[in-house]
């Protein structure tokens, strides 16, 4: 019975055994040292199913017959099972690298579909139609890099790494849509000798805008990502502000948080272990939050500049109130207008502004006279009369005065609240822009101020949780 036991496992594996015990002598000898008749995807599946098969040492104890065997050579065969092991692992290996092949075919495939989405909304103009009423080139490419900072950043409310794949896709399209500036160019005259006479010929060279600001904020894109990425290893973590009353540390203590705003409550809570973090920490946490701050003031000043260089919309300017004061308003009127010695944050003091809302209605108001009374200056007249060009000069004298009071208030209202929304001036230049390079470089600029925004507000969050936990302490 032990015998025929046997024989049945050894069918289970493929083999056949004859009737003579001389055959089955030799057909042991030859599994005992490795080596087998059979062809190679035989072999490979023999081996496979081994790992299973009553071979294995968890199967002795109850398939096999306590008698040894006749040459008194063990049943189990370790030469056996190490070229089991290294046939299957080959097997796995083959498996794997088939597996990844599949992965890498499959990633490819969605990121040039991908690109071709995003391709054919830049040639149509976002408009799936395909009848020409699509934005221009300029703004399609603006919309694009906005809508892409959105994705990547989007669900980034913390002070950590980006995931790879978010990171890879921010690099891989930037890469793509900042590519239009390589052909981007402008012609200057070049001196050249030929044959003994001075030639002047046209030659191509980057244009200035793009030269100087465009490896700038690529600069500061690199910066940033890399302060987000040293909170790989942290002593704060975050969590939701609905799950603040479950907050416990590893000891089981409750931590004190900082509550956030409650026109905020979306945004994850920021907490610090007991007794605050340590002082290394703190200090490379104000490290990082005044080189933030930095590189925000930098983009900020670079998508100033292409904001005034942009061309106003004549839309625009056909909406403008027919003079300054009554743009501006009686009261800051006679604010700016008499006095002497003009000082915009004592002027925005007495305002008394209580919202974000009212110092965007006053910016814009502020903005609007600032553009009527420019105009006027550069606005040329044909008067003869001697009289007429003298109150004229006048004119044109107090026009600039109050222009460049009215240009001096504007940066201190946006410096006093700098969450502030883009005014109506700067969203008529996005929409209405036609060039592709200060689109590119404005929309650029402008989602690096907000990465760099909220890197500092985060940090300044986790400091002053720190602030209030050895207060408590």
């Amino acid at each position: 019975m032990d015998n025929l036991s046997n024989s049945d496992k050894h069918h289970g594996l493929g083999y056949h055994p004859s009737p003579s015990s001389g055959d089955r002598l030799d057909r042991s000898i030859t599994e005992t040292t490795g080596y087998s008749t059979l062809s190679g995807d035989s072999f490979r599946n023999c081996r496979t199913n081994s790992e299973t098969s009553s071979f294995s040492e968890p199967a002795d104890d109850n398939s096999c017959s306590d008698e040894p065997s006749p040459l008194r050579w063990p049943i189990t065969k370790p030469v056996t099972s190490h070229h089991d092991d290294f046939t299957s692992l080959g097997m796995k290996q083959d498996i794997k690298v088939v597996d990844e092949t599949n992965n890498d075919e499959v990633v490819i495939n969605s990121e040039l579909e991908m690109m071709k989405e995003r391709f054919s909304k830049l040639l149509l103009g976002e408009d799936m139609s395909g009848s020409g009423k699509g934005v221009c080139t300029a703004v399609a490419i603006s919309n694009a890099i906005t809508n892409l900072y959105a994705t990547v950043f989007g669900h980034n409310l913390r002070l950590e790494p980006l995931p790879p794949e978010k990171k890879s896709m921010w690099r891989r399209e930037m890469d793509c849509l900042l590519s239009v500036c390589d052909y981007i160019v402008e012609f200057s005259p070049c001196q050249n000798h030929q044959d003994g006479k001075s030639v002047e010929v046209m030659t191509s060279r980057p244009r200035s805008d793009i030269s100087i600001n465009l490896p700038a904020l690529q600069k500061l894109d690199a910066m940033l990502l890399d302060i987000l990425e040293s909170f790989q290893e942290a002593e704060f973590w975050y969590v939701d502000q609905g799950n603040l009353p479950l907050i416990t540390n590893p000891s089981g203590s409750f931590q004190s948080v900082i509550h956030q705003k409650k026109d905020k409550w979306w945004l994850p809570v920021p907490c610090v272990p007991p007794g605050g973090l340590s002082e290394h920490s703190r200090k490379q946490l104000q490290h990082k939050h005044d080189c933030a701050n930095q590189m925000h003031k930098a983009a900020m000043a670079i998508n100033s500049s292409i904001l005034t260089e942009m061309e106003v919309s004549e839309i625009y300017i056909a909406a403008l109130p027919k003079s300054g004061r009554a743009g501006l308003g009686d009261a800051i009127y006679r604010c700016i207008c008499t006095s002497n010695e003009f000082s915009p944050d004592y002027l925005l003091d007495c305002l008394n502004i209580t919202s974000e809302h009212e110092a965007l209605e006053i910016a814009n108001r502020v903005e609007a006279s600032m553009h009527i009374w420019r105009r006027k200056v550069g606005m040329g007249h044909s008067k003869s009369s001697w009289e007429m060009v003298k109150d004229l000069m006048d004119d044109v004298d107090k026009s600039h005065i109050l222009a460049g009071r009215a240009e001096t208030l504007l940066l201190c209202l946006k410096q006093r609240y700098p969450e502030l929304s883009q005014t109506t001036l700067d969203t008529y230049k996005i929409q209405y822009n036609k060039d592709v390079g200060q689109s590119i470089l404005e929309s650029y600029s402008r989602v690096l101020e907000g990465l760099a925004f909220n890197i500092v507000a985060w940090i300044e969050d986790v400091l002053d949780a720190d602030k209030s936990m050895k207060h408590q302490d």
